[in-house]
């Protein structure tokens, strides 16, 4: 417990996900899908329009997911983000360094949204174990194929 009362040991895993169909660039999606103590708190999922690539829409997922954990006040819950986007996850550890494309704005937010968190980890994990937030960017991309007929 914090000085407030407000309880600080709380595990969140948050596991995102994020596409460009039919090619890359493409119409981008993202889904992602947040856990706090085993119990599934929220998921999300959205279109982010055409002639967006891949990167941009796995880190558009993480912005998003992020958004939403300050939004519930859990900055200082102990958070494990897991991806199944190498770039991202060794970007965010800083293994690798962000050498420019279309994601640079998305990953700069997504730095600057990190620091607010007292314990957060990346982790990478084969896309078999992301399942559910990959199913929800093909939700998305489905309903807008769909919607444009």
């Amino acid at each position: 417990m914090d000085a407030n009362g407000k309880r600080t040991d709380a595990l969140v895993k948050v596991y995102v996900d994020g596409l460009a169909e039919p090619t890359n660039p493409g119409v981008g999606a993202y889904g992602y899908v947040i856990y706090r103590d085993e119990v599934k708190v929220k998921e999300k999922c959205g279109v982010l329009g055409e002639h967006i690539s891949n990167n941009y829409a796995e880190y558009s997922a993480l912005v998003e997911a992020l958004k939403e954990l300050l939004q519930r006040g859990w900055k200082d819950d102990n958070v494990v983000v897991y991806s199944d986007s190498k770039l991202l996850v060794n970007q965010m550890t800083g293994l690798w360094s962000c050498r420019g494309g279309l994601y640079v704005e998305r990953y700069l937010e997504a730095k600057r949204l990190a620091k607010n968190f007292k314990n957060i980890k990346f982790k990478w994990i084969p896309r078999e174990e992301n399942s559910e937030a990959d199913s929800l960017t093909r939700r998305a991309y489905g309903e807008y194929i769909k919607s444009k007929g």
